[in-house]
């Protein structure tokens, strides 16, 4: 409520921002932040981000490609401000896996990082080691953002979906499997409008204006949520699932009630939310893929400093 920060886990980079490479088993303090309100953070692979209470932007950890929108590519142990965004109050940001994107209080959206696959959208692939302004998408007032492993999506205040940067699994949700370097709009049955978004690392899910949950992208592993192990390169709803205000309920089995509470699907790498008829009274559980990924360079998921 104070807006304190602590930070745990791997710290190879510095990503903890603690002044320190050395791993936290347990939450610390981030000192850097004494006296300062943070009113959102984010995580990416090894770097991190802030955005205060006053509209300013932070970043700290691994900055080998920008990400940290310092204007150069070293890391940082501790979090620095983003001065270059020229004044602009920032009030969102989130972070891909090496690239990040902030959205300021007018609506307009920044990205910033790695952008060999188009994931800062800029229509090309260059790397950018300040936050730089979305052109595409100048006229459209953003609300959420999301970043997943190589591709960004961006929801506007009228529901609009757009997608960007690695697709070969379908992942940004235009309907091929090409790469996209610059937004491309995401289309819903009935022109249904979306209120939330979530990337994960090679999927993408959405909630629309009628509480119906969407997927796509990879699903070798059941991520998608759909009964089945192919990747979808279009929205699909997940007929398992009817979420409202008070829960998620599957609708599919008479043997299970409608949860307490609110459930927040949150996709991570391998692990979808599927109803599960094995375990009694387990009304959603967890799945996991076999680990057999070969689409998974060795080198991106445990990299080696040179």
């Amino acid at each position: 409520m104070e807006g304190e920060v602590q930070s745990w886990g791997r710290n190879q980079n510095g990503q903890l921002g603690l002044g320190t490479t050395e791993d936290s088993l347990v939450p610390q303090k981030i000192q850097a932040f004494q006296g300062i309100s943070v009113k959102m953070i984010a995580a990416g692979a090894e770097h991190s981000a802030a955005v205060t209470e006053d509209g300013k932007l932070y970043g700290w950890g691994w900055g080998r490609y920008g990400n940290l929108g310092l204007g150069d590519r070293d890391d940082r142990l501790v979090p620095h401000e983003v001065a270059a965004v020229n004044g602009q109050k920032m009030v969102l940001v989130a972070c891909g896996w090496r690239h990040t994107v902030s959205v300021a209080s007018s609506g307009v959206l920044y990205t910033y990082g790695w952008s060999k696959y188009g994931q800062l959208g800029h229509g090309d692939f260059e790397d950018h080691l300040i936050p730089h302004p979305l052109e595409a998408l100048q006229n459209s007032i953003i609300s959420q953002v999301s970043g997943g492993w190589r591709h960004t999506m961006a929801l506007t205040s009228d529901g609009k979906l757009y997608g960007w940067g690695w697709n070969k699994f379908g992942q940004v949700g235009a309907g091929d499997n090409a790469d996209h370097c610059s937004p491309v709009q995401v289309e819903f049955p009935d022109g249904q409008k979306v209120v939330q978004i979530s990337c994960g690392w090679r999927h993408t899910l959405a909630v629309t204006e009628r509480q119906n949950v969407f997927s796509w992208g990879r699903g070798t592993n059941g991520q998608l949520g759909h009964g089945e192990n192919i990747d979808r390169n279009t929205p699909k709803i997940i007929e398992a699932l009817s979420v409202d205000g008070s829960g998620c309920q599957l609708i599919e089995s008479s043997k299970v009630e409608p949860l307490p509470g609110k459930i927040w699907v949150s996709p991570s790498e391998r692990y979808a939310i599927v109803p599960n008829e094995n375990v009694e009274g387990d009304a959603v559980a967890r799945v996991r893929g076999n680990g057999n990924d070969v689409d998974v360079p060795e080198n991106d998921v445990k990299r080696i400093r040179v």
